[in-house]
């Protein structure tokens, strides 16, 4: 089901599929959002918050690896993740490749449990 998807290898198809195991486990695709560690930690004191802060090291590093090389490939390969990430990469002033990164593979996160929890092969709009 990954496999078809432009980019996406079956290097990076097995490493996402074997370390998600069942996807029936997850709820929506914020759970596996946060399972995978692709979330950023809050600051807030009072009516203070902050705007810059670091990805949490909670969740699989190895999934996190590979959804991370995988918008990496997305970057590359296809031209609809492709537009994404330079929207997210002018978006800030500073940080911006590792957060247009991190925010591509949220994108493909979504993908991913849409395609894995109905088992459906990936079709992009015409």
């Amino acid at each position: 089901t990954l496999i078809t998807v432009d980019g996406i290898g079956p290097v990076l198809t097995a490493g996402i599929i074997s370390e998600i195991g069942d996807i029936n486990r997850f709820d929506k695709e914020t759970n596996l959002t946060s399972y995978a560690g692709l979330t950023w930690s809050q600051y807030q004191s009072g009516s203070f918050t902050a705007e810059e802060t670091h990805l949490t090291k909670k969740g699989n590093k190895y999934l996190r690896y590979y959804l991370v090389e995988a918008a990496n490939s997305l970057r590359v390969h296809n031209d609809r993740y492709k537009s994404y990430y330079y929207k997210k990469y002018n978006e800030v002033p500073k940080h911006k490749h590792k957060r247009a990164l991190v925010l591509t593979a949220r994108k493909f996160v979504r993908l991913v449990f849409a395609l894995l929890s109905k088992g459906e092969i990936y079709q992009p709009r015409r």
